[in-house]
């Protein structure tokens, strides 16, 4: 009987603090929201909501209220769509009021959100995540306990100015990962959309990571590293500052990446030298195989003789058929633009 009356009074405090349901008959108001776009999105939140907030929340979504009514009003066709922001937020989050929040966000126990971040809707964070700004984050993010987004930059030459990170889409943070800001306020560090970084990776300062890339446990990108889409960071794998990571590609376990990783390819070993076609993987994403003959023979035409010059190589390849299809094409650009030349 004790049990009972102690559940019955935990549910009646979390539908207090909580509304899971927007019709719920203790509430006076519904609070509705014109997605992220709407001008009122931005409004500073009101203090006498402030004042009402359970213990741990620093802050309440600067959201516009709609008083109910027990008729719905007729929207007009044109009026943009609305949704009811629902909310778990757990009493131990210390969430900043300078922090803008989107719809359908669930933080758990001892997340810490600071002074500005926006994050997107449908975000979900697990518990003991620290997430400081400022940071733009996008929508439906999932980050595991104890990763550390947006901190600090490492770099020596922060001198402590704003900086920022902006982060897309679809991302999963697994345990322990960290991302931090860009050094300089013109160069924010920048994560595409659906990425997975495993446990212990990590994002240093003014990085540049494009779209389905993997970072296994313990990989490091060092500052201003450029990841292109669809590449692949094995496990313990660490790379210098400035390198790019071709697109397509994969970097083998532990391995030492001090030079550029041309797309498509495999790169291992200490330091890393290109091994081959990453043929598995171009197969597995739907590559024409037409377009793998014609990488295969610029593979061999530039990286199975690595006594001739690469410069030459270049020239001959130009010439020939393979250099019509258009992966041969970015493949042919990116060692030309390469600052700290390619693995061999």
């Amino acid at each position: 009987m004790a049990s009972n009356c102690l559940l019955n009074e935990l549910i009646g405090h979390f539908e207090r603090i909580l509304p899971l349901n927007p019709e719920h008959k203790g509430s006076a108001d519904r609070e509705q929201l014109h997605g992220l776009s709407n001008p009122g999105f931005y409004q500073q939140p009101d203090k006498n909501r402030d004042r009402a907030s359970p213990p741990g929340i620093r802050g309440q979504l600067p959201i516009k209220k709609i008083p109910s009514t027990t008729r719905a009003k007729k929207r007009s066709p044109s009026a943009p769509p609305s949704f009811v922001i629902r909310r778990v937020i757990h009493p131990t989050a210390i969430i900043s009021p300078n922090a803008l929040l989107g719809a359908d966000i669930r933080v758990g126990p001892y997340c810490v959100i600071g002074s500005g971040v926006i994050l997107g809707d449908r975000c979900v964070l697990e518990s003991h995540v620290v997430i400081d700004g400022p940071s733009r984050i996008g929508s439906d993010n999932h980050f595991f306990p104890f990763a550390a987004v947006g901190g600090k930059s490492q770099d020596l030459k922060y001198q402590g100015e704003p900086t920022s990170l902006e982060i897309g889409d679809r991302n999963v943070f697994r345990e322990n990962c960290t991302i931090h800001r860009g050094t300089h306020d013109h160069t924010p560090t920048r994560v595409g959309s659906d990425n997975l970084f495993l446990c212990y990776s990590h994002v240093a300062h003014d990085c540049q990571v494009g779209n389905h890339v993997i970072l296994s446990n313990n990989g490091t990108l060092g500052g201003h590293v450029v990841v292109e889409d669809h590449a692949i960071v094995s496990g313990l794998a660490a790379v210098h500052q400035f390198c790019r990571i071709g697109c397509h590609s994969i970097t083998g376990g532990c391995a030492k990446i001090v030079q550029d990783v041309p797309p498509y390819m495999i790169a291992d070993g200490n330091p890393a030298a290109t091994r081959g076609l990453n043929l598995v993987g171009l197969q597995r994403r739907g590559f024409d195989e037409d377009d793998i003959k014609a990488l295969k023979s610029a593979y061999k035409k530039l990286f199975l003789r690595k006594d001739h010059n690469l410069a030459s190589q270049l020239s001959s390849l130009k010439a020939d058929r393979p250099a019509n299809h258009e992966p041969v094409k970015h493949l042919i650009a990116f060692i030309e633009t390469s600052q700290r030349g390619v693995t061999r």
